[in-house]
């Protein structure tokens, strides 16, 4: 495994070596030691899984509050993602900042987003299937999210018309979002 820096110190991208042959590959996509020697010392609790059918479908922006905050470990199984992490953390100086990282199941790329930072993604294929660790469990009443287009983030988002959940075309802009990080 490697890591790679992005521009928020905390958020990295691990990538794995696949071994091929004839038959495919085989890859140790995680290795709780590894990630220890490169930094990441969570202890991951849940595993989600996702599948968005059509391309174009966005998730997020998500989060939760503390005590409950999620840090991830994002990665794709099938198909290919522009994952989106937003720096929430109110006295940070990239505060608001966002970074884009393409996250396929070619590059086996995975991205290591930590406590204080929404998440989301936008599917650039169809039958793209997502699956993530998560160092705390899922809590309704901590849960929270941001506006997908919120304007002050600016967010240059690979679809003009996603499809959305609901839940995600109701969630504040950043400057309205409950947060305590």
């Amino acid at each position: 495994m490697e890591i790679y820096t992005t521009m928020f110190d905390e958020v990295f991208i691990v990538e794995t070596k696949a071994f091929g042959d004839h038959r495919g590959y085989f890859m140790e996509s995680f290795r709780v030691d590894k990630l220890a020697e490169l930094g990441i010392t969570n202890s991951f609790v849940q595993e989600n899984q996702s599948l968005s059918v059509t391309a174009g479908t966005i998730r997020g922006l998500h989060y939760q509050l503390a005590p409950k905050a999620q840090a991830k470990l994002v990665r794709v199984l099938s198909g290919e993602i522009l994952d989106v992490v937003v720096d929430i953390r109110r006295q940070s100086p990239t505060y608001g900042k966002y970074i884009q990282v393409l996250l396929s199941e070619e590059n086996q790329q995975q991205l290591y987003v930590p406590e204080g930072f929404a998440h989301g993604f936008c599917t650039l294929r169809d039958n793209t299937v997502v699956l993530y660790k998560v160092n705390e469990y899922y809590s309704p009443e901590h849960d929270r999210g941001i506006l997908w287009n919120d304007p002050d983030l600016g967010i240059q988002w690979p679809v003009d018309t996603p499809i959305l959940s609901d839940k995600d075309t109701k969630h504040p802009r950043l400057y309205q979002a409950d947060n305590n990080f």
